[in-house]
């Protein structure tokens, strides 16, 4: 079987998907965890972009162990020495240039002529290559372009060195036979083609990412880009649980496998849901919270006999744990600690602290502890991590006919400050409340969300809010039984990610 590599885009291009922001804390958190996944490579950002994208960039690359660590950067100089100046203390680093191809993009775009990209090509790939063992060059709207003009493309990047060729369907609007010709064509026309990667990059404008991708690794690519649930720019990228699963699936008919740990799947896109405050819609493929459910009569006695009648995967495969009762209000931490790290969780001696705390308050709330209340607590711990303010108390009263008021006291440095407001509803209220603690004037809220994270009529609520200061979005999530408590948890969450974001 021939291997394909898995590179890794969810904190670049998936970060620019709206509402999909992170923190630095939180690029690292899900660094980890694709390292922990096993994907090849991670593009960890567009390092020129801004001062704070360098920073993570360069984090990254300290951080992770086993991985390649990319940043993406455009045929000019500037850009290849951020990038290298960002990736150069990685274990393996790679510069991820890039130059659109199209007739399109270099008249209205570039406003360069075929003979200056063929140039540009030459002389920023041979620059890079002289800072970096390991160059990745991207013809943008790759698919878009001539076919011809695009191999000469290709063949000056590998002859001033480039390592691996991207094909990118930046708009996604190729078709499988499209992509599948496109690549074979590559293969007979790049001169030197046999020495280097070929790899390729479906956005999901039509739907067909996956399958475009799937396409090209028939034709004989041997590295695909994407991102944990698919995020991305518009309607986003190619869903990497989707094609390492394919391959994992039917390894027989694509003759081909990843070195994906598949048991990582669930919990990577658990984390990413988490950390970007983005459901899962619940009929995902592979991650969905109906992929393994079954509620026709005829298919459940179908997995009753033989699971393989209407389930292609198991459940572990992709590392979902069974939701069975687990422990409760008189267990201890090493139990829990026990149950986390069976779960794939390890944390240090102050963050279990903080989840065992939390855990004997949501024990004393809950009949039933199930795996997913643990997995929940698990992925919402960043509240304490990020310090700043935390709540401590809170009292709303609602009703028709009076004023709807919230009390609310936070804790910030050892020291506790309470405020009451008055708004339209118990969370406007609450949150004028914070506000005033916090000094925050300038906060608006631009969205607010609630999910049931677990079953029951106990079920831990996940809030969501997404706040704007100054022009930036910022995320906040909160998890309680209690619904007013999740969405003020959230709330402060979300202050706390801006007050972090001032201090850098």
């Amino acid at each position: 079987m021939k291997r394909i590599k898995i590179f890794d885009t969810t904190l670049r291009d998936g970060e620019q998907s709206p509402g999909c922001s992170m923190n630095l804390s939180e690029k690292l958190e899900m660094a980890r965890q694709l390292d922990a996944l096993g994907v090849d490579v991670i593009e960890a950002g567009f390092a020129i972009v801004s001062p704070e994208d360098f920073k993570s960039v360069e984090a990254i690359s300290q951080t992770v162990h086993n991985c390649s660590v990319a940043s993406l950067a455009r045929c000019t100089k500037g850009d290849i020495d951020a990038a290298w100046g960002a990736v150069k203390g990685a274990k393996k680093p790679r510069i991820h240039v890039f130059i659109a191809t199209s007739d399109i993009h270099m008249e209205y775009k570039l406003k360069m002529s075929r003979e200056e990209v063929l140039e540009s090509i030459t002389k920023n790939v041979a620059y890079a290559k002289s800072l970096c063992d390991d160059i990745e060059f991207s013809a943008e709207d790759g698919s878009r372009s001539d076919w011809e003009f695009l191999a000469k493309c290709y063949s000056n990047a590998v002859a001033a060195g480039a390592t691996v060729l991207n094909v990118p369907d930046t708009v996604g609007y190729s078709t499988p036979d499209e992509m599948y010709s496109l690549i074979r064509y590559l293969k007979e026309n790049v001169e030197g083609v046999e020495n280097v990667d070929i790899s390729v990059h479906c956005h999901d404008d039509l739907g067909l990412a996956v399958a475009n991708s799937l396409a090209c690794i028939r034709a004989g690519a041997t590295q695909v880009e994407c991102t944990v649930n698919g995020i991305g720019e518009r309607a986003g990228n190619a869903s990497l649980e989707e094609i390492v699963m394919a391959l994992h699936t039917r390894a027989a008919y694509y003759d081909a496998e990843t070195g994906i740990n598949t048991k990582q799947i669930y919990k990577s896109s658990k984390l990413l849901s988490s950390i970007t405050g983005v459901p899962i819609a619940p009929s995902k493929s592979i991650v969905g919270a109906n992929a393994f459910a079954h509620e026709s009569g005829i298919h459940q006695h179908g997995v009753l006999a033989n699971a393989l009648t209407y389930e292609i995967m198991r459940p572990s495969d992709v590392g979902i744990p069974q939701n069975t009762m687990v422990l409760g209000k008189h267990s201890g931490k090493h139990a829990l600690r026990d149950q986390l790290e069976a779960m794939g969780y390890n944390f240090t001696d102050e963050q279990m602290e903080e989840i065992f705390a939390r855990f004997k308050i949501l024990a004393d709330k809950k009949k039933n502890i199930m795996i997913s209340d643990l997995e929940a607590l698990a992925l919402n711990r960043r509240h304490k991590d990020l310090g700043g303010w935390q709540l401590t108390k809170h009292v709303v009263n609602v009703g028709t006919g009076i004023p709807n008021t919230a009390y609310v006291q936070l804790v910030h440095e050892g020291e506790d400050a309470e405020e009451v407001a008055i708004g339209t509803g118990p969370l406007d209220a609450s949150f004028k409340a914070i506000n005033r603690l916090t000094r925050m004037k300038n906060v608006n809220l631009d969205s607010f969300s609630l999910n049931a994270v677990t079953d029951g009529e106990d079920a831990i609520g996940e809030a969501v809010v997404k706040l704007n200061y100054d022009g930036e979005q910022y995320t906040g999530t909160g998890i309680s039984t209690d619904v007013i408590e999740a969405s003020i948890r959230a709330y402060v969450n979300g202050i706390n990610k801006i007050k972090a974001h001032q201090k850098g």
